[in-house]
């Protein structure tokens, strides 16, 4: 990996390590498995499933309200987070394994400051572009990769590799100059796991989306959400195909309504021959919707294209996050939502 995959990585890594881990890096255990094969690195994640240790006593770890959100991610491997990659293994050349981001996050956070850059919490968005993005200008994904951005050294290389470290399997993270000034190697201790007990940890399967609303990064949803969440455990959205998302709470003491329009509707043949545009309305707790929105804070501007929320009436509500340069990867928040009957949605 270059310098900017490191970042591009660790940025994508943040947000989901709090659905699983403690934020002091106290955590234990493990709520992720991530898979490699030849082509895609994919992350699994669990909210609450890591545990931490707070004054002797086991508690659940996460970002509070993360319990029951599921986090998948899918990286192209070649041309997109790595330079160059390699898997060989017995199982059809697939590796997979189980991992606490907490700490993969803090490894990379590590190297990222060993080599001058980002990942110490700031503001990451600042991020140079990957070797295969076309963002400063000419040339596509193969074209580019061999070209070098600012901040970082084009002399520097990340070589991340499965290896055993005292006995122990570990995801390591060896950093190297061409001229030998800088030698930092990190360690991650993983479980490795059956190729295919992977099918445990695909993403839920959910129905085709009532409502599909694409926003534009200058259109946060999570300041919003913060205010409406000091206010109320739940919060309500309304969604529309015409464009139009509504988030309002309805309690004793208050009644709010926020309301976004001119949003891009995602619509598929069969949603564009109805006259009608398809609403849905969910129910949502706003700690869970707030857990799955915590990317926007630390890496929006420097590493995602655009987001897409998804609306499954009494099922879930899908927020689909489609990195820069789009053909890199994704990662989806799939959060529970509460059950509304037909009286309650009036």
């Amino acid at each position: 990996m270059a310098a900017e995959h490191v970042q591009l990585l660790h940025n994508v890594i943040v947000p989901i390590s709090r659905l699983t881990g403690s934020t002091d890096g106290k955590s234990i255990g493990s709520g992720t498995t991530i898979y490699l094969d030849p082509e895609v690195l994919r992350i699994s994640s669990r909210g609450g499933a890591g545990r931490t240790v707070d004054g002797g006593r086991d508690s659940v770890g996460g970002e509070q309200g993360a319990e029951g959100i599921a986090c998948f991610s899918e990286l192209i491997a070649v041309n997109g987070i790595f330079l160059d990659h390699k898997i060989e293994s017995i199982a059809d050349n697939v590796i997979v394994f189980d991992i606490d981001l907490v700490h993969l996050r803090t490894a990379l956070a590590a190297t990222l400051q060993s080599l001058g850059g980002g990942g110490s919490g700031g503001d990451s968005s600042k991020s140079a572009p990957l070797h295969n993005s076309d963002r400063d200008g000419g040339g596509g994904r193969n074209a580019n990769n061999q070209r070098r951005s600012a901040p970082f050294s084009n002399s520097i290389l990340v070589v991340m590799k499965l290896a055993k470290r005292g006995g122990l399997p570990c995801l390591c993270l060896d950093t190297s100059t061409a001229n030998g000034t800088l030698d930092v190697h990190h360690a991650v201790p993983v479980r490795i796991l059956r190729a295919e007990e992977w099918q445990h940890y695909l993403p839920p399967v959910v129905n085709t989306p009532d409502v599909q609303l694409e926003f534009q990064l200058e259109r946060p949803l999570r300041p919003v959400i913060e205010r409406l969440k000091a206010i109320s455990p739940v919060i309500y959205l309304d969604g529309s195909m015409k464009g139009e998302l509504t988030l309002r709470i309805d309690n004793d003491s208050v009644s709010v309504k926020t309301m976004y329009d001119k949003l891009i509707p995602r619509v598929d043949e069969e949603e564009e021959s109805q006259s009608d545009p398809s609403k849905c309305t969910l129910k949502v707790d706003s700690k869970k919707l707030l857990a799955s929105l915590q990317w926007q804070s630390s890496m929006a501007r420097g590493s995602v294209s655009n987001y897409i929320i998804c609306m499954i009436q009494n099922e879930m509500m899908v927020v689909h996050v489609v990195l820069d340069p789009e053909d890199v990867g994704f990662f989806t928040y799939y959060i529970p939502v509460h059950f509304l009957s037909e009286d309650m949605m009036e």
